[in-house]
C-alpha cells in the first residue's frame, strides 16, 4: 500500500511512501486482538483492594458466651464475620490482574489493528516535524488542516518528544504515543492515526514478519 507524505500544514510534499503488506495488509486476527486488548486493560487495574478477614480485625477473642444452654446458636469472638464489625469471609486481597501473553501474539494483534486502520484509509503519514515550544495551538492547528480537530487522533512518533507531547497533552481527543509504547488499545481506539514518516521504518523493525 502506497500513501502520499504530507506536511504539518496540510500539503503535500509531493513524495510518497509504501507502507509493508505484512504489517499493514494481513488478515485481521480478531482473537489476537481480544487477548492484547484484554491484557492492556488488565494491566492498568491497581488491585489495590483489601478488606480485614476475623485474624486481622482488632477486638478481643474471648469467647462471647458458652457454648451450650443459651438457647441460640454458638458463637465465637466478636470478630466473627456473623456480628457487625466483625472480619469479611473471602474478601478481596491485593493482586495483580496482568496475565502472560506471548510476544508473537501481541505483535500479531498490533498488526492485525493497523491493518483494520489501512483498510478503512484511517492513515495519515506527515514528514518529521518539531514544534520550538509546547503550545496547544500549533498542534490543534495541525489537526484542522488535516479535518481531524473533532475526532479520536493517535500520533506515533519514532522517539519521545516533549515538544509535541506537551502540546497535545491538553486536548482530550488527541494522544501522542512513541513507537516502542505503541499497543493495539491505542491503535483501535483513535479515529485516526498519524504517523510521522521516521516512525514507518521503526514500526518495520518491531512487526515485520520474516
Amino acid at each position: 500500500m502506497e500513501l502520499t507524505v504530507y506536511k504539518i500544514n496540510g500539503d503535500t510534499t509531493g513524495r510518497t511512501i509504501e507502507l509493508n503488506d505484512s504489517i499493514f495488509g494481513i488478515e485481521p486476527n480478531d482473537h489476537a486482538i481480544y487477548l492484547d486488548t484484554k491484557l492492556y486493560l488488565a494491566n492498568q487495574r491497581q488491585g489495590t483492594h483489601a478488606s480485614k478477614e476475623r485474624s486481622q480485625v482488632s477486638g478481643s477473642t474471648r469467647k462471647l458466651k458458652r457454648q451450650k444452654g443459651t438457647g441460640g446458636a454458638r458463637s465465637g469472638d466478636i470478630n466473627s464475620p456473623l456480628f457487625v464489625g466483625g472480619g469479611r469471609v473471602f474478601g478481596p486481597r491485593p493482586r495483580t490482574y496482568g496475565f502472560k501473553l506471548n510476544k508473537k501474539v501481541k505483535q500479531l494483534a498490533r498488526r492485525s489493528a493497523l491493518s483494520y486502520k489501512a483498510v478503512e484509509a484511517k492513515i495519515t503519514v506527515v514528514e518529521d516535524f518539531n514544534f520550538e515550544k509546547p503550545r496547544t495551538k500549533s498542534y490543534i492547528e495541525m489537526l484542522k488542516k488535516f479535518n481531524l480537530l473533532d475526532k479520536k487522533t493517535l500520533l506515533v512518533v519514532s522517539e519521545s518528544n516533549n515538544n509535541v507531547y506537551l502540546s497535545a497533552r491538553n486536548l482530550g481527543q488527541a494522544k501522542v504515543s512513541s513507537v516502542l509504547t505503541l499497543n493495539t488499545y491505542e491503535i483501535l481506539k483513535a479515529q485516526n492515526i498519524l504517523f510521522v514518516e521516521s516512525a514507518l521504518p521503526v514500526v518495520n523493525q518491531l512487526l515485520a514478519t520474516e
